[in-house]
């Protein structure tokens, strides 16, 4: 058995299209943030259409998952930072961890491929059935165990032309685009096929021609000041007890200077990391504080609720909630709070914990055992200004920060904190996705973390100001408030999901037609 296994890795190593979807996965890391390549996710997805074209779905599978394992591997590589800083685990082991989940999220990729094998009987078939099957299994991987929708293709083209689509097909149709695009790649270098391109790409073209010149969305002339704190606490401080009022006086020596020239002051999430209840003097005379300066505070906090034995992660407005206000309304429990729904497997709560926890510290860390809030929530109201709010890891999950958009919602806010995973490209990622959902629902987006990256992004204009990593800084600027409302705000995946759904059914239609036109051949000739 053992030298059965060994002859097919050896074979597996001399096989170039092994080495090839390998290698193709891993360039798309590339074409992310903070490298910005973005034509490179047309390529890599050429090539990986390329080795995947076997006469088998079996075989198909096999290089779509090395396509996939590359593209992990090396795309959430700083998840292993977390793991071996942070984890406990021996090298070995963290390294097997990170194994075992990028084989697990290889896993939908391969699928998508032996899908279109499986029944696609010619080119546009296949493409059809690439573009189809991706749209499932990419719904599944971000649903499925909670779900990872992390590096998503269509979140390469944040920074491209492209981008101009994604108040009208979201992320989740830019994905859909990119595999059209790539694949067509592939069919002009390989078949030399110019009609088959063309028919493709047409609809594309055209609809990006018509999102040039959207007007549904424009600057409303109102201007925000914000003033974006960031603390930038060392991860092995943030949950010492020791260190509980010596990170609160900071953020609140960092923000007294400034009180008096912005409209909203925000603090990322737990910043203040005392649980709510033991702080109430303290946030109270924040609150106090703000009001007086004539202002409003975001802040995130936990929350344990004694009664219930609930703890929630938490944002929490101070100050004034509305413009006419001349005093701050803080209580307990108030109305004006969100509580994180989407919460983070591992760091936020643990599957199975009796079992796991004991395992080692990877399964045992500081506030892990948070509840779960509401999925649709009221927006936070902040000096008159509704805030629609996302905290950490649910900025990635394009339907739940939309399903909490409203007609009255003013600017997207999501806090983070990202210490977790060190001088990685992952906190790079992750602003580009919260860009992402900005340019989705075209409001400016404001986002503040423990250390970075915090800033503030303008979908119209595409300007991003930041402050630098690793640092102890503010930021104070204006946003320009943008009026009316994307198509993606009110039809959301909708349009997109309607369209897999006509080329599931042109497939069908046309291996009916084949199959009973074969059986006439058959019973007449």
């Amino acid at each position: 058995m053992l030298k059965t296994q060994l002859n097919k890795l050896i074979t597996l190593c001399k096989d170039k299209n092994a080495w090839l979807a390998l290698i193709a996965g891993c360039a798309l890391t590339f074409a992310y943030a903070p490298f910005g390549l973005w034509p490179l996710t047309f390529i890599c997805f050429a090539i990986a259409a390329y080795v995947t074209e076997q006469p088998t779905p079996k075989q198909a599978a096999k290089y779509g998952f090395l396509f996939g394992f590359g593209w992990f591997a090396l795309g959430i590589s700083w998840v292993h930072v977390s793991i071996a800083q942070f984890g406990g685990l021996p090298i070995l082991l963290s390294l097997l961890a990170m194994a075992l989940l990028c084989a697990y999220l290889a896993i939908y990729p391969a699928l998508a491929f032996a899908f279109a094998t499986r029944y696609g009987k010619n080119h546009w078939q296949r493409l059809a059935l690439l573009i189809s099957g991706f749209a499932i299994t990419e719904y599944l991987r971000g649903t499925l165990l909670t779900g990872f929708p992390w590096l998503s293709f269509g979140y390469t083209l944040t920074d491209s032309p492209f981008n101009s689509l994604a108040p009208w097909i979201g992320e989740f149709g830019l994905t859909l685009a990119c595999i059209a695009i790539g694949y067509t790649g592939y069919w002009l270098v390989r078949f030399k096929y110019y009609k088959g391109v063309a028919l493709t790409l047409i609809p594309f073209v055209l609809l990006y021609l018509f999102s040039l010149n959207n007007t549904d969305t424009r600057y409303s002339g109102q201007q925000l000041k914000t003033l974006l704190v960031q603390g930038n606490i060392a991860q092995s401080l943030r949950w010492a007890p020791e260190q509980f009022w010596p990170t609160m006086s900071k953020y609140q020596d960092m923000t007294r200077p400034n009180w008096a020239d912005v409209d909203l002051v925000v603090w990322p999430e737990a910043a203040i990391p005392e649980i709510e209840d033991y702080a109430f003097d303290y946030l109270i005379n924040l609150d106090k504080a703000a009001a007086f300066n004539n202002t409003a505070l975001i802040t995130g906090i936990p929350d344990y609720q004694f009664d219930t034995r609930n703890v929630y992660n938490s944002l929490i407005v101070l100050g004034k909630q509305q413009r006419e206000d001349s005093e701050g309304h803080y209580r307990y429990l108030h109305r004006n709070r969100y509580q994180k729904h989407q919460l983070l497997p591992i760091g936020e709560f643990v599957p199975f914990e009796d079992l796991l926890r004991p395992l080692a510290p990877l399964f045992d860390l500081p506030m892990s055992s948070f509840s779960r809030g509401d999925a649709v929530q009221n927006n936070l109201v902040a000096n008159g200004i509704h805030v629609l709010p996302a905290i950490c890891y649910e900025i990635a999950f394009s339907e739940l920060v939309r399903g909490n958009y409203t007609q009255e919602s003013d600017i997207l806010f999501t806090v983070s904190n990202d210490a977790w995973f060190g001088d990685s490209h992952g906190p790079h990622q992750h602003m580009q996705i919260a860009r992402m959902r900005a340019l989705e629902l075209q409001r400016p987006l404001v986002r503040v973390t423990n250390n970075g990256i915090s800033g503030v992004f303008d979908p119209i204009s595409g300007q991003q100001l930041t402050i630098p990593q690793f640092t102890s800084d503010i930021l104070s600027t204006e946003l320009k408030l943008i009026s009316g409302h994307s198509f993606f705000s009110k039809h959301g995946h909708t349009p997109v999901w309607l369209f897999v759904g006509l080329l599931l059914i042109l497939v069908l239609l046309s291996n009916a037609k084949s199959y009973f036109t074969s059986k006439m051949e058959k019973a007449f000739f």
